[in-house]
């Protein structure tokens, strides 16, 4: 398909026809930019001090020197976890009551929340209605309602400081899921 037709004239070619006078394809137009360069005349990004930055091109590792925020090792990041009120972030223990250290927290977790069961109002009218007409209204009565109440106390002390927070739990399973996030707030202590 790359060679020439052995049998062609010479006179037809593919693609555009060049006029003369054209520059020769693949050269820009006079007053284009070359190509990768930037089609726009902003002035470069500045830093907060004022010092100008440009950022490494595209699949080069950026330069070292260069001002690139750090995930972890003591700044302000994303969240590692989030109990309540209290929020672990980098090397940091946020809680209202003040910032704790991470290193050597001490994580407790109590469980004061009880799960009733009970039998709905509307299977007891359904019990009754149905038992006058046959034995079969009784398994109305089988029908069970689970509500769960209260809340999982999870306390931290850290450098001197202590801060309790109240979860609600909606369910059975928010003291394991709470349990889980504690185990992993106790592994990042440990570090």
């Amino acid at each position: 398909m790359s060679e020439p037709n052995p049998y062609g004239d010479g006179e037809y070619r593919w693609g555009p026809a060049q006029q003369p006078g054209a520059p020769a394809p693949g050269t820009p137009a006079p007053g284009t930019p070359a190509a990768g360069a930037p089609q726009y005349n902003f002035p470069p990004p500045t830093l907060a001090d004022g010092q100008s930055f440009t950022p490494p091109g595209y699949g080069y590792p950026p330069q070292t020197g260069a001002p690139h925020p750090v995930p972890m090792g003591g700044q302000a990041g994303a969240p590692l976890v989030t109990l309540g009120d209290i929020t672990v972030v980098g090397d940091s223990i946020i809680t209202p009551s003040g910032t704790l250290p991470l290193r050597g927290a001490v994580w407790n977790a109590t469980d004061m929340s009880r799960t009733e069961e009970k039998i709905p109002t509307h299977a007891i009218i359904l019990a009754i209605i149905f038992f006058i007409f046959c034995l079969l209204g009784l398994l109305f009565l089988l029908m069970k309602e689970k509500t769960t109440t209260g809340f999982i106390q999870v306390t931290v002390t850290s450098g001197g400081k202590h801060h309790a927070a109240m979860i609600p739990a909606n369910d059975a399973g928010t003291f394991q899921m709470v349990m889980s996030q504690i185990s992993y707030a106790r592994s990042l202590s440990a570090m």
